[in-house]
């Protein structure tokens, strides 16, 4: 690993709906990531489209993300913000990671189970083969560190697989190139704190979800002070009073995502939270983290009206982006296809 330059990737899908768990899964750990990394992150449109989408509705969606990424302190200077069908070298090395990953590989994959369901022949091919995709999103950069979270894990996994089997593959023509004995690093996770998994508002053993049919069962990022207040006092609870200690969380889901909520929101541990407020009925603590939720978000979904309502800002943005993320990209595709013995221009 010493020997490629540190740089994290990490891409988020343009799905709409962007909620608390997305931010606080996923966008709170980009900020803190680029004050200490070199960072690309990456609106993944073309994983978006492994399933149906609106056409109109993907635009939008796509500079949705890219203005949640900004709003909430990602500095698209610092950093690399872009939009992923913008830079070619993404399909093109997933096609030349097709032909180095196995098909038993991507059969043990179980997030394309549980998004097929039962009618998988009707799957399309994108979502059969997209963890190789994602592969390419990151071996393209060499990036050597991946954000990732409970549900990436085996997809990260995959991409280190198909890197060792790369290099082995074709390990007389990478040192006959002098790319030394690995051309593709192998990523590592980056888990960065507590791992927080947000549930729904309503239900505490399901993950707070974008296409949960109710709109109190999460936190829209674009929610305004009044929707937030109304859906954290709405939250469903348990009559039991808040525990003094974390272990009188256990069998309490509800509980003890609220806690969790309120933890990452504040920067502190849920064992902080229960110091404040255990023993404590749901009302009080229910009115403090309407306060820390609305203090800590409505800026965000304020920015975020703001700079969606300016498109053509949001495209210049992310355009410059993709020039960035080229020029890393384009010369290690082109080494790619020395490697593999494609003849170039």
């Amino acid at each position: 690993m010493s020997a490629f330059q540190p740089r994290v990737f990490s891409g988020v899908q343009p799905t709409g709906n962007l909620h608390l768990g997305n931010y606080l899964g996923a966008i709170i750990k980009f900020v803190a990531l680029q004050h200490e990394h070199e960072c690309l992150y990456c609106v993944v449109d073309m994983h978006a489209i492994t399933v149906p989408q609106d056409p109109q509705e993907l635009t939008r969606t796509i500079r949705e993300v890219a203005a949640a990424f900004i709003a909430s302190g990602v500095d698209p200077k610092k950093n690399i913000i872009f939009n992923q069908s913008q830079v070619s070298a993404h399909a093109e090395l997933a096609w030349i990671l097709n032909c180095t990953a196995r098909i038993g590989w991507l059969n043990r994959m179980t997030q394309f189970k549980e998004k097929a369901g039962k009618d998988r022949e009707n799957a399309s091919v994108g979502l059969y083969v997209y963890p190789v995709l994602m592969a390419a999103d990151i071996l393209a950069y060499k990036a050597t560190h991946v954000p990732v979270g409970e549900d990436q894990k085996q997809h990260l996994e995959l991409a280190r697989d198909i890197a060792q089997k790369f290099n082995n593959d074709f390990s007389a023509s990478i040192a006959r190139h002098g790319y030394g004995e690995a051309f593709f690093p192998q990523p590592e996770p980056l888990i960065q704190g507590a791992a927080t998994r947000v549930m729904s508002l309503r239900d505490g053993s399901k993950k707070m979800s974008k296409s949960d049919p109710s709109d109190a069962s999460r936190i829209n990022l674009t929610d305004d002070a009044d929707a937030i207040a109304a859906k954290v006092r709405k939250a469903k609870t348990d009559p039991e009073p808040l525990p003094s200690e974390t272990a009188g969380l256990e069998a309490r889901p509800e509980a003890e995502n609220l806690v969790g909520i309120y933890a990452a929101l504040g920067g502190i541990s849920k064992q902080d939270v229960l110091n404040d407020f255990g023993g404590g009925q749901f009302s009080a603590f229910k009115n403090a983290l309407v306060e820390l939720a609305v203090t800590k978000l409505g800026p965000i979904g304020a920015e975020m009206k703001r700079l969606v309502a300016d498109p053509g800002s949001i495209d210049k943005i992310l355009g410059d982006g993709a020039e960035r993320a080229d020029a890393i990209a384009r010369p290690n595709l082109a080494a790619v296809k020395d490697i593999v013995g494609f003849v170039r221009r």
